[in-house]
């Protein structure tokens, strides 16, 4: 996948300096070019890994030229966040950092890269730095080169385990392999069984986190939109924008940015349901309460940056359900905000029966919300009066009339993708 030139991709040039001599010095032969520290092998004898690897000249000579360059950089770049990936990653630009502005940020992105390089590489340009954690897009090029989706998440196991290997703790972000297009030969079955494949592969490895960016940029028929991606392949400007914004959540969550502070105060009236601290007043039903942690012990819900966040599941379809240990006879009024990863599922329980919290445009059921914000926090508010409850979602119904039990819990399920809670306050009205 080579950068296409409509778009000016940072990339690294390596001048020759050229020297001028005099005298008898102007017969003496040239010196040999020193040979280069980061050939691409000339053949797969003995490399790790299976399918394809590019040998194009204008790959080669990238290849060589950007790992040169990063090899000086080594030492300044020590501890950095790294984006590995190919053409797709190489397009943020070396100055990436300034969308996580006060992080050290390294692009190791090498236009037209595929999993094999990626994991022949991957000891020299990332595990060198020591990163605090990995940023992991790659697999789209070696679907064009007629890799087996099997082959290509063969590979990814083998790139995570040596990152396991390195530090088991670092958190690694896992991105689904975006949509693109036959016409590139990478139709959309294809992709889609490299991402169910590449979401077995994490199923034991708790430092991975899924992000969902095939749901994030597909259309329709699982492609992708010429408006986000001009070229059925490489994101523009706005697709740059969406994957950015998509992925500074999970980036929090892990600890590997900082989140904006909340410092928000219930109106009067108002009484807090969750202290933003730790699970204090939750639980699982017919469990004991999780108070006083910050985790519960499988993992599925975490307090952090003041937020209840529901984490991404490893496994297909496990529904945990978080309950407040008070109970709510009364009529009540409950408002909450959210923010859903792409595509992520949860719900909130009224007394009983659930209403629906969802990445709505996505991920439905209400896909026709005007009011709805992508990637950000958007308020429900829910009245229970007279055991009817109506539910709305930046103030467009969801719910008019939704029967509830006499009384009950309020709770949060967990199914998959991220959703993250906040703010959540009841006021009971009688």
């Amino acid at each position: 996948m080579k950068i296409p030139s409509l778009r000016r991709m940072a990339g690294v040039l390596i001048l020759a300096a050229a020297s001028c001599f005099c005298g008898a010095a102007e017969t003496a032969p040239a010196p040999a070019a020193p040979a280069s520290r980061f050939p691409l092998p000339a053949t797969d004898d003995g490399l790790p890994g299976a399918g394809p690897l590019r040998r194009f000249e204008w790959f080669q000579k990238l290849w060589t030229e950007r790992r040169t360059a990063w090899a000086a950089r080594v030492p300044q770049d020590q501890g950095a966040i790294v984006f590995l990936g190919d053409s797709i990653t190489q397009g943020w630009g070396d100055p990436i950092g300034s969308m996580f502005p006060g992080v050290k940020v390294a692009n190791r992105g090498i236009s037209g890269d595929t999993t094999r390089g990626v994991l022949i590489r991957l000891q020299e340009d990332v595990l060198a730095l020591n990163p605090r954690g990995v940023v992991l897009l790659i697999g789209t090029n070696d679907l064009e080169e007629g890799a087996a989706p099997e082959t290509i998440a063969g590979n990814l196991n083998l790139i995570l385990a040596e990152l396991k290997k390195h530090r088991a703790t670092m958190p690694v972000v896992l991105c689904n392999v975006f949509p693109s297009s036959a016409t590139k030969k990478r139709p959309a079955d294809q992709i889609r069984k490299i991402n169910r494949l590449y979401f077995e592969a994490i199923k034991d490895e708790p430092q991975v986190t899924m992000l969902d960016t095939w749901a994030l940029f597909a259309n329709g028929q699982g492609d992708a939109k010429p408006e986000e991606f001009p070229d059925l392949l490489h994101p523009n400007g706005v697709g740059y924008a969406k994957w950015e914004k998509a992925l500074r959540p999970m980036l929090e969550t892990v600890g590997l940015v900082e989140a904006w502070p909340d410092d928000f105060t219930p109106e009067p009236g108002f009484t807090s349901l969750f202290n933003g601290r730790d699970l204090t007043g939750w639980g699982y039903p017919d469990g004991a309460p999780f108070d006083g942690l910050k985790v519960n012990p499988d993992g599925r819900y975490l307090v952090k940056n003041g937020r209840l966040i529901v984490t991404v599941s490893h496994l297909e379809r496990v529904y945990k359900r978080l309950m407040t240990t008070q109970k709510f006879p009364r009529d009540f009024v409950l408002k909450l905000e959210f923010r859903a990863s792409p595509n992520a599922d949860s719900g909130i329980f009224v007394r009983g029966p659930q209403l629906q919290c969802r990445d709505y445009l996505i991920a439905g059921p209400y896909l026709d919300l005007k009011q709805y914000r992508p990637l950000d926090w958007n308020e429900v508010v829910i009245t229970v009066k007279g055991g009817l409850a109506h539910c709305t979602c930046n103030g467009e119904v969801l719910a008019d009339a939704m029967p509830v039990s006499a009384t009950g819990s309020i709770g949060l399920e967990s199914d998959h993708g991220q959703m993250e809670y906040r703010r959540i306050r009841v006021q009971e009205t009688r």
